[in-house]
């Protein structure tokens, strides 16, 4: 068996009992320790629920080591109900957790410096600054928001997403941080998307590894089972009712849909959106058809998901969210726009891509993939599908693609020193 490596890992959001990024870290780490040796840099606000797992869990101390980094007070904002950081707040937390590497690399020795979390290109942290190799990804936040689609948003969204695609642009052209860390991580570069992988070879000229940031996580799941016959067809969105997330292009395709389709939605989540979304869903006419949860637990939300059939997504801007995985879990199809990181997760075996070339395309193609999966036969194929396309998402099949990168980084070293 091969030597196992001492690793330290930047994943200031880790943590076992949150989703998003947070449980997105956790189950990198959580899979690496497989096969490495980590010492894990983190928010000290995810010491007591780390703790705690590792209580219930004693063996993953064996190949897991924290260093909890405390944060100064963060200047926090809110934007259409989305909380935000001065980013001068977020290098605060990477320099201290690079003081502390330094540190710890002078009694450990280690053998290579991984950067996972933050996934934002902006915030490569300071681990590459380490004279060993170093790893960094999967990466995100490097794709622009397509310009069309910015009607669907809103005005304030709008001009959001605006304003994030010229700060986008300058940052990938003008910062110094990534471009440094991307020329130390050359060879052992994560993308999360296919998308992500052209524009770093675009603007920073370094081939990458595509391996998405999201697996899927410990959950019950149910077999698909076919739709009784003259029941309604159970749709489901899930997100927070933002802007980005932009439920009305799913609300106005089912206007189109008419009568054609006897279809129920639940909608999960809440946010700043949800009177506005409620409004116009009556407006509608849709009445008792859809459906409005608000805001529920993880164990709540997949027993919601698990009665659906079809988990429609339209978000204008994403990576692979949890829940698209979730869903192919649970057997259901999944319609989506044919962007982000929904581009490399769903393919005909599993769901439908919608082009997503301007908002009226977009409506429409959702209706029209509605329409398409009411054919419970042509559904419940596709539900089966899903099963089988979920178990590429699986945390040990990840670990095993980044063992290889490791290992390969590792060697330069070795081969410098010859």
């Amino acid at each position: 068996m091969s030597r196992r490596l001492k690793v330290i890992v930047g994943a200031y959001a880790c943590n076992p009992i949150l989703g998003s990024e947070s449980g997105v870290g956790w189950g990198w780490v959580e899979a690496i320790s497989r096969y490495h040796d980590l010492w894990v840099l983190t928010g000290a606000h995810n010491r007591n629920d780390i703790e705690a797992e590792i209580s219930r869990r004693p063996a993953l101390g064996a190949h897991l080591n924290f260093e909890y980094i405390e944060r100064e007070r963060y200047l926090r904002l809110e934007k259409f109900g989305k909380p935000f950081y001065l980013h001068t707040y977020k290098h605060q937390w990477l320099h201290d957790a690079f003081t502390r590497a330094r540190e710890r690399h002078d009694e450990v020795k280690f053998d290579l410096a991984h950067q996972l979390t933050y996934i934002g290109f902006r915030f490569p942290g300071f681990l590459w600054k380490l004279d060993i190799p170093f790893v960094w990804g999967p990466i995100g936040g490097l794709e622009q928001t397509n310009w069309r689609l910015l009607p669907a948003m809103g005005p304030n969204g709008a001009a959001y997403y605006v304003a994030r695609n010229l700060i986008n642009d300058f940052d990938r052209r003008v910062r110094r941080g990534p471009r440094l860390a991307f020329q130390r991580a050359s060879g052992g570069v994560i993308a999360a998307t296919t998308g992500i992988q052209k524009e770093i070879r675009r603007f920073y000229n370094v081939s990458s590894t595509v391996i998405p940031e999201v697996g899927i996580p410990p959950l019950s799941v149910k077999q698909p089972a076919k739709r009784a016959e003259g029941a309604p067809l159970q749709l489901v969105w899930s997100g927070n009712h933002l802007p980005g997330k932009a439920l009305p292009l799913l609300l106005r395709a089912l206007s189109r849909v008419g009568s054609s389709v006897n279809w129920r939605l639940t909608v999960l989540g809440s946010g700043p959106c949800t009177r506005e979304w409620c409004r116009l869903s009556e407006k509608l006419g849709f009445g008792s058809r859809v459906r409005w949860t608000g805001q529920l637990g993880r164990r709540e939300a997949l027993t919601v998901m698990q009665r659906a059939q079809i988990l429609i997504i339209t978000s204008v801007y994403d990576l692979t969210s949890t829940v698209l995985v979730e869903a192919l879990a649970n057997g259901l199809p999944v319609i989506c726009p044919d962007h982000c990181g929904f581009r490399d997760a769903i393919d005909e075996s599993c769901g439908i891509r919608v082009p997503a070339g301007t908002v009226l395309q977009l409506i429409d193609g959702l209706a029209e993939a509605i329409i398409s999966l009411s054919d419970e036969d042509a559904r419940y194929t596709i539900a089966m599908g899903a099963v089988q396309r979920s178990q590429s998402y699986r945390w040990e099949h990840k670990a095993s693609y980044l063992d290889v990168i490791y290992r390969k980084k590792a060697s330069e070293k070795l081969t410098a020193l010859e």
